[in-house]
């Protein structure tokens, strides 16, 4: 069976856990900032922030953000290969005892380059204190649930709706003001149709 096009192709590092599409060396990436997400054998690597996205409905994290990685370059991931490939001889009890052992590597990475964390959804930011205030028509809302679902709806659920409408509008202003507008506009949405 003949193998996708690019599937083996050594200019390519990795390949997005979402949609595919190659990730190459030296190029920016991002991963998931929960640790289960980060395990030995089921690392998710993302090529957008909107691929990262796209995995939240399925892992259900409570706060989770993307965090900007560097790939390595070729010759760095080979020397990394041929390392981890060579097989690790364990010293002699005695000469062990006798050495302390020395410190592992620290990889330092680039000061050029630093690590940023992006956070998506409705973590709250503790720079800007927003209203509290309810930004929902509570009768409607619970006239609409009791009718269509037939169920009561709990005042709690106004405050997570408010907060999640907030955090959604955060998001669309980023993108008018990305277009030099002062004028929020429903194109400005258009990341919640992707979902």
């Amino acid at each position: 069976m003949a193998s996708a096009p690019g599937q083996n192709d050594a200019s390519i590092w990795k390949r997005c856990s979402t949609c595919r599409g190659p990730i190459d060396f030296g190029e920016t990436y991002y991963v998931c900032s929960v640790s289960t997400c980060n395990r030995k054998r089921t690392t998710y690597r993302f090529c957008t922030v909107e691929c990262w996205e796209e995995h939240l409905p399925l892992m259900r994290h409570r706060e989770a953000w993307a965090v900007e990685e560097q790939a390595p370059t070729q010759q760095d991931w080979a020397a990394q290969s041929s390392d981890a490939a060579r097989p690790k001889s364990s010293p002699p009890v005695e000469a062990a005892r006798a050495e302390p052992a020395e410190p592992p590597a620290v990889t330092v990475r680039d000061a050029s380059a630093p690590r940023r964390r992006i956070r998506v959804g409705s973590a709250p930011r503790p720079a800007a204190k927003e209203p509290e205030e309810v930004l929902v028509v509570v009768s409607r809302l619970k006239n609409f649930v009791r009718e269509r679902f037939g169920m009561n709806t709990s005042d709690a659920v106004m405050d997570e709706l408010s907060s999640h409408l907030r955090s959604v509008c955060r998001r669309a202003v980023e993108n008018a003001r990305s277009e030099g507008r002062k004028t929020l506009m429903d194109r400005d949405f258009e990341f919640l149709r992707r979902r």
